[in-house]
């Protein structure tokens, strides 16, 4: 399903259940040691998927630790990014010379719990979401706006290493299932991106968003 709002050489696997079986390298099992049996199960499919998507890039099975901000520590020349929530796992991978930076979220197709959306959403995109709402009410906005967001983080923390509030990105939706990240963090470092672009889906009771960076080209020599 994730695969339809991918951009061009990223590659990914998912799960809509824990039930196949999903083996944990020594390490990552330790990592888990003592969680819930539920949260255990979900780790591992997801890494498991990470290790397809991996497969497909050509790259052997390992160990897959969270580094700094629980983000997973990918094989050198990779980057990635792992989502799960309630009846859905995925893990999506690309070659960092062909992309900079990847971030996927899902979340359900719900509207967010109350009082929520006031800490996602500046004013702006609060009335931009109502205008949505209007021309579309089928789809959870308020919810769809967190996810761009969580995206937005999980595809700026591993290059940057830096926190990033859900008021430091300006979200703005487009039309044909597309999104703008304009970022705006306090501190940001030396030659940090200013914004990302994306994509998102509603299928029944799940909703996804993706956003990406290109890698900048090598200089030609001459």
């Amino acid at each position: 399903m994730i695969e339809e709002i991918l951009p061009p050489g990223v590659r990914s696997a998912e799960a809509f259940d824990d039930l196949a079986p999903a083996p944990l390298f020594p390490e990552e099992a330790a990592l888990m040691a003592g969680r819930r049996a539920r949260r255990q199960r979900q780790f591992a499919t997801a890494r498991a998927c990470a290790r397809r998507s991996l497969a497909e890039l050509g790259v052997a099975p390992a160990p897959l630790l969270p580094g700094p901000g629980g983000a997973p520590l990918w094989p050198e020349g990779v980057v990635g990014s792992i989502t799960h929530c309630d009846g859905y796992r995925a893990a999506v991978v690309a070659r960092s010379a062909r992309t900079a930076a990847l971030g996927i979220d899902a979340e359900p197709a719900l509207p967010l719990p109350r009082g929520v959306l006031g800490l996602v959403a500046s004013d702006t995109e609060r009335a931009a979401l109502e205008r949505l709402a209007g021309a579309r009410p089928d789809v959870c906005w308020d919810r769809l706006m967190f996810s761009a967001k969580e995206a937005v983080y999980k595809a700026w923390f591993p290059a940057t290493r830096r926190w990033l509030g859900f008021a430091d990105a300006e979200v703005e939706f487009g039309p044909g299932g597309t999104f703008t990240a304009r970022l705006h963090p306090a501190d940001p470092p030396p030659g940090a991106c200013t914004g990302f672009t994306g994509r998102w889906l509603v299928r029944g009771d799940l909703l996804m968003t993706v956003v990406s960076r290109e890698a900048s080209p090598e200089p030609v020599s001459r």
